[in-house]
């Protein structure tokens, strides 16, 4: 079940709730949802406290009545909380958002794996290198041009273990792109090129985690230029979500229909929600892009996406 949705009511700081907005406060600033529900818990008892957004420094806390939480905010808002390590809290009254408006939030579940994902040809393998491979990132890639540099021959020996989930995969890899994401930034919706690479597709991601995000449209028409600069949209009838969850050091294998049919991008998060877990990304996260370069047109499966016959959307 999806967490609840709140915010600050429009009739200001003074209507009366029992749900208190709580800024200052939260897991990207050390402090755990069991502890702030402890030390909130002195003045009523507490139904429960949410992310109210993913900064991880803002909290929903949840009373069963409105006099807990009126208790609450004149005890500790903009005061030293000594549950809380004396930090200052910023407090305000809460409503819970309308249901519509929750749901466009937390329509799309993240999967842990890609069989749950249930999208053709992408495949997920966790801890495809190990912690000391993983310092490959420290490489200047500015160094190298022409064949694949030396440094990534640890994982181009291990890319055959996708034959095991992939017949079809293909593990001639030629070209490599190395992206670093600060902490919170994504990647706009995309599919790449058809006619540029092959059909597979290696991303593996380093130092961070992250959520990816697909989109599967009937119609690559319906993929309008806005939906490559924004990642959640209230209108979502176009269009099925699906996500996933990319640990460090993990390989996604993005092929097939998954590759060719279904834009991927990830959105501008600091702090992922997981299985009802906030997960915060880490100061940045690198990635390293495997691609074998298309020697001649495309002939995919999937012409209506395909820019070798002219509709693609990159």
């Amino acid at each position: 079940m999806g967490l609840p949705k709140f915010t600050r009511p429009k009739g200001g700081h003074d209507e009366l709730s029992s749900n208190l907005y709580v800024a200052n406060c939260g897991p990207a600033v050390g402090l755990t949802l069991a502890s702030i529900a402890s030390a909130f818990s002195s003045y009523g008892i507490v139904k429960g406290v949410y992310p109210a957004d993913e900064s991880g420094c803002r909290v929903i806390v949840s009373y069963h009545d409105e006099s807990s939480a009126q208790a609450a905010l004149e005890a500790l808002n903009r005061h030293p909380c000594p549950d809380l390590g004396g930090r200052s809290l910023h407090i305000c009254y809460s409503v819970q958002r309308p249901l519509c408006q929750a749901v466009a939030t937390d329509s799309v579940q993240v999967s842990l794996g890609a069989s749950e994902l249930n999208i053709p040809g992408i495949y997920l393998i966790h801890d495809f290198v190990s912690a000391q491979e993983e310092e490959i990132r420290n490489v200047n890639t500015q160094q190298q041009l022409g064949d694949l540099p030396s440094f990534v021959a640890c994982i181009l020996e291990k890319v055959p273990l996708f034959k095991k989930l992939d017949e079809a995969a293909d593990v001639s890899l030629d070209q490599l792109t190395v992206n670093e994401y600060p902490a919170g930034v994504g990647l706009s919706p995309h599919i790449d090129t058809h006619s540029a690479f092959e059909g597979s597709i290696y991303s593996l991601s380093l130092s961070g985690p992250c959520i990816m995000e697909f989109r599967g449209y009937s119609d690559i028409s319906s993929a309008s230029v806005s939906d490559r600069d924004t990642e959640s949209s209230d209108n979502t009838s176009s269009f099925v979500r699906r996500a996933i969850y990319l640990p460090p050091r993990s390989m996604l294998l993005l092929s097939g229909e998954g590759r060719y049919a279904w834009q991927h991008y990830i959105p501008h998060h600091k702090v992922d929600m997981v299985k009802d877990t906030m997960i915060r990304r880490g100061s940045k996260r690198v990635s390293f892009t495997f691609r074998k370069v298309r020697k001649g047109p495309c002939q995919c499966s999937y012409p209506r996406f395909c820019n070798s016959r002219g509709k693609t959307r990159d």
